[in-house]
């Protein structure tokens, strides 16, 4: 199940027997039929999956549900089970995003729900990888839920506590505060961002990787003016969109259903 923070949640399922541990991010999840972590490691778009993959393994089968503008509910009822009829051996959940940035959502009534759910996905043994929100602080507007975001963060790190799952810490990856980290929306990853989510979510599990670090040039200062324009011009195509979804009541998310729905090979290409 997964998101990419407050973007989409949804699922996308990995299964591939025999093929080193697959990950997905995101409120965006993946089950993966695959080898466990050895002992003594700690127990969406789809860039950043297929970065990850890349990284591990050459062929595996992917049925991939990843959609966008899902609800932390919508996951639950919709997406839990069906991952789980699969029999993964790892599971990684990236859900609640979409929910927290919402006017009057209450981050407390959301651990609830994800608690239940993370119970559900370990039930059977699963290695489960959680995401927390980054820190959307420097960001327009998205920097008014940074506390709320922070109290459910806090929420997921004791959901993992209690269930002995693992969690990539976004939050604590600074360098998603450069804005070059994010797509024009600043809502989801762009290339760059992608590439430093892989290589956290691959650090995580203990799988080696040559995924470099991401570390881009400082940024040019900008003049005041040239910084509102661009705000202004992000507001009118992406903020209004958003309100106006809210205020009728629909979702990104509608109608949006998986990309690949059944076994299909993955090859790396290199």
């Amino acid at each position: 199940m997964g998101r990419e923070y407050g973007r989409q949640a949804c699922q996308t399922v990995i299964p591939g027997p025999g093929s080193s541990p697959s990950v997905t991010p995101s409120p965006r999840a993946s089950a993966t039929r695959t080898r466990r972590p050895s002992a003594g490691t700690a127990g969406g778009p789809t860039a950043w999956r297929t970065r990850s993959r890349t990284a591990r393994t050459r062929t595996s089968r992917t049925p991939t549900s990843r959609c966008g503008g899902r609800l932390l509910r919508q996951i639950v009822d919709e997406q839990v089970e069906a991952a789980l009829a699969l029999g993964p051996d790892l599971v990684t959940v990236s859900a609640g995003g979409n929910d927290v940035i919402r006017p009057g959502s209450d981050p407390d009534e959301l651990a609830e729900r994800y608690d239940g759910m993370v119970e559900q996905l370990r039930r059977d043994g699963a290695t489960v990888v959680l995401f927390t929100g980054p820190d959307v602080g420097t960001t327009p507007v998205l920097g008014m839920v940074r506390g709320k975001t922070a109290v459910y963060n806090e929420h997921l790190h004791a959901i993992a506590l209690k269930h002995g799952a693992l969690v990539t810490n976004l939050w604590a990856l600074r360098v998603l505060r450069d804005p070059r980290m994010w797509a024009p929306d600043r809502l989801h990853h762009s290339p760059l961002g992608h590439a430093t989510v892989a290589a956290a979510v691959l650090d995580t599990l203990g799988v080696p990787h040559a995924l470099g670090p991401s570390v881009p040039e400082p940024l040019a200062a900008r003049p005041w003016r040239e910084a509102r324009v661009e705000d202004l011009g992000w507001a009118k195509e992406y903020l209004v969109p958003w309100v106006v979804r809210r205020v009728r009541g629909t979702s990104s998310g509608d109608g949006v259903t998986a990309k690949r729905t059944t076994l299909q090979p993955v090859t790396r290409r290199d």
